[in-house]
């Protein structure tokens, strides 16, 4: 079968950990495609240019385990602006969504423009205050020191960026389902997200 789930929303929403489990409880594929731009935004940090980056960008490099540090978060946010790098990513990001035996595509613009057919699209979301706790905590607890307020600053910068890019801005589609996750407990915001996709006739074939 083919069935494309679309999970967008800001930073620290919960949309990876939601999909990653939206996806195990299907048995469909995931794919994180914040870690593309990440994986490029690593090159950019090491003096590669932006576009040539994307371009050549493989599979391997979406395991370097400094994707999840800050300076990474931020050249990412950065390059996700230039449409060649846009342009690049976007065929992979098609081909995964639409392969045989379902797939979950979590990002900023999987529901708007690269899978606006997609069976099921949600935008999840959460408070600047509530999503910069969890980056604070999380950041913490790899050992790095940061301060909250910094964090705060960081993530509604990140929030303009996004959404005021003049290439796939960060936005719901008009037909996807809003899910804030400011007063929800993981397991709760999960079963919820599960409900939604369960419903489509098409999903329930793949319990």
């Amino acid at each position: 079968m083919i069935f494309t789930v679309a999970i967008d929303g800001p930073a620290a929403a919960g949309k990876g950990t939601i999909s990653k489990a939206v996806a195990a409880h299907f048995g469909f594929a995931h794919l994180d495609t914040g870690l593309l731009y990440r994986a490029v935004g690593a090159k950019v940090l090491g003096g590669a240019d932006p576009v040539v980056a994307a371009r050549s960008l493989d599979p391997s490099d979406l395991e370097n385990a400094s994707l999840r540090t800050p300076a990474v978060a931020q050249a990412a946010s950065e390059v996700a602006v230039i449409p060649e790098v846009r342009a690049a990513l976007v065929d992979f990001q098609k081909a995964f969504a639409r392969r045989t035996g379902g797939a979950v595509l979590d990002g900023r613009d999987i529901g708007t423009v690269i899978c606006p057919e997609a069976e099921v699209k949600l935008f999840v979301t959460a408070s600047p205050a509530c999503r910069a706790e969890r980056r604070f905590a999380e950041l913490r607890a790899g050992g790095m020191d940061v301060v909250y307020e910094t964090v705060l600053e960081d993530v509604k910068a990140r929030d303009a960026r996004d959404s005021g890019r003049v290439a796939a801005p960060l936005k719901p589609a008009e037909d996807a389902v809003l899910l804030d996750t400011s007063d929800l407990t993981v397991a709760a915001a999960v079963a919820r997200a599960i409900a939604v996709v369960a419903a489509h006739p098409a999903a329930r074939d793949s319990v």
